[in-house]
């Protein structure tokens, strides 16, 4: 019983976090780890070597154990496109859109595809540490579930709850998820974990051990609420109007850069503008407001899984002028890189075609199949969208596009690039007349990624038994 799940009272209850935590903290004593999620929904995603996409999380968590990324490790990505129907990634691989209602139909099928990298991975590794999806309460959907109990059932999984009690109501949450699921299911639950605690636990004491005479399952683990983490957001949840990314560290000259990051509706790989974030002097804030894009040092449109529908938000908010008007360094990326462009022909999400901002003579088209595209330097592309034609100065390599303050390109963490993020700010802040920026000379955007692991790792470590958990896995050296 190499694996174990760790499913969430509700979305957004910590489960990513904790679970590239505990799998650092494993890989840490030594252990061979690999992170699982049989089914994700994300619009942010990386991609693995062989050109997979996987949800970006699940790239995190493979950084935590030490790995490259492996399809295996998210077989089955959705990605929003809109209120009602997702693009539906297999193993790595767009294979169609399917709606909430006829998603259904699918489940037998990609049950059988979770199971069978799950298998793999539990092969090739010592543990295999397990997410759920969602809330594994959801009954109505338990017969064709995939990542939760159902998953846990097929793989016969011990399972931990998370709670996350920053949001009120957390006993009730445990108490009543224990609850409602069937006998089969409610013994599989092997310990309750309560997320973001702050305060005095002993107050929490008494409700923990009632929790337990109720239930008959002991709390392993009270985690405290962990400030300042915030490299690679799930989701867009994490990406909030008005909110800061980062740090926001003291700058090293007399002045700072300010950042605009367009909160789009339909955003994609929100965690391209943390790069930027970790540098001294460099503050990041996704923003609506016009003015506030305007005025910036630096405005960052951000990827899109539904370009066409973003683009027609930008001119009903007057995002679309402001942008248009800029005489300071503005840096479209992927979808916002196609939104620069000049004209639109999209037969592939939309059905539309439409003109675009005009600031970078080229024209896209949406192809069917995705480009799926690794480089060297850990960069990587995912579009649909492709420069058809374009009359602009290449910006890296023979990609993207460069004119006057403008700047595009298809790549999702070229920023976390570090010699070339300093590039890039030091000619953003020279662009603005900023001469008192000073970007650091070793900032180390992986060292920080792995600081931030290494945080969870010590909290996990320091309130949860992991030998109680190794001891339930039966694993030993």
């Amino acid at each position: 019983m190499n694996a174990v799940l760790l499913a969430g009272t509700t979305s957004d209850a910590g489960k990513s976090i904790i679970v590239a935590g505990l799998c650092r903290a494993l890989a840490r004593r030594g252990w061979s780890v690999a992170p699982f999620k049989a089914q994700n929904m994300s619009n942010n995603s990386a991609v693995c070597a062989d050109g997979g996409e996987i949800g970006r999380a699940q790239a995190l968590q493979a950084v935590a154990c030490g790995l490259e990324p492996r399809v295996e490790f998210n077989p089955i990505l959705l990605k929003p496109g809109s209120d009602r129907s997702s693009q539906l990634v297999v193993n790595g691989q767009v294979t169609g859109t399917v709606s909430a209602k006829n998603y259904v139909a699918h489940r037998q099928h990609l049950r059988q595809v979770a199971a069978e990298s799950l298998a793999r991975l539990r092969a090739d590794y010592d543990i295999v540490v397990c997410e759920g999806a969602g809330s594994p309460a959801e009954i109505n959907l338990r017969e064709t579930d995939v990542a939760n109990f159902g998953l846990a059932e097929a793989a016969d999984l011990p399972v931990y709850v998370v709670g996350d009690i920053d949001r009120g109501g957390v006993l009730a949450h445990l108490f009543g998820t224990h609850q409602i699921v069937s006998d089969a299911d409610r013994a599989r639950i092997k310990g309750f974990i309560i997320n973001k605690f702050r305060g005095d636990q002993s107050i929490l004491g008494p409700g923990l051990t009632e929790l337990e005479r109720l239930t008959g399952v002991p709390t392993v683990a009270v985690l405290p609420f962990i400030e300042g983490l915030w490299v690679d957001a799930e989701d867009s949840l994490q990406s909030s109007i008005g909110s800061a990314v980062g740090p926001a560290t003291a700058a090293l000259g007399t002045q700072r850069l300010r950042v605009a990051a367009v909160r789009l509706p339909r955003i994609s790989n929100a965690t391209d503008v943390e790069a930027l974030a970790c540098e001294p002097g460099v503050s990041v804030t996704w923003t609506v407001d016009p003015d506030f894009v305007a005025e910036a040092d630096l405005v960052v449109l951000p990827g899109s899984k539904a370009t066409v529908h973003d683009l027609n938000w930008l001119r009903r908010t007057g995002l679309a002028d402001a942008i248009k008007q800029r005489t300071a360094p503005t840096l479209g990326i992927c979808g916002g890189f196609q939104m620069l462009c000049s004209h639109i022909n999209d037969p592939v999400e939309s059905g539309e075609t439409v003109a675009g901002l005009g600031l970078f003579d080229a024209d896209v088209e949406f192809a069917p199949t995705k480009t799926l595209l690794r480089h060297d330097n850990g960069a990587y592309e995912i579009h649909h969208g492709v420069i058809t034609r374009s009359a602009e100065v290449p910006w890296i390599g023979e990609e993207g596009a460069a004119r006057g303050v403008f700047r595009g390109t298809h790549r999702h963490g070229q920023l976390e690039d570090n010699a070339f993020r300093r590039s890039f700010l030091d000619w953003a802040a020279g662009t603005v007349g900023k001469t008192g920026f000073i970007t650091s000379p070793d900032t180390d955007f992986h060292q920080v990624r792995l600081g931030q692991l290494d945080v969870i790792a010590d909290v996990i470590e320091a309130h949860w038994d992991l030998s109680q958990l190794l001891g339930q896995l039966r694993v030993q050296k």
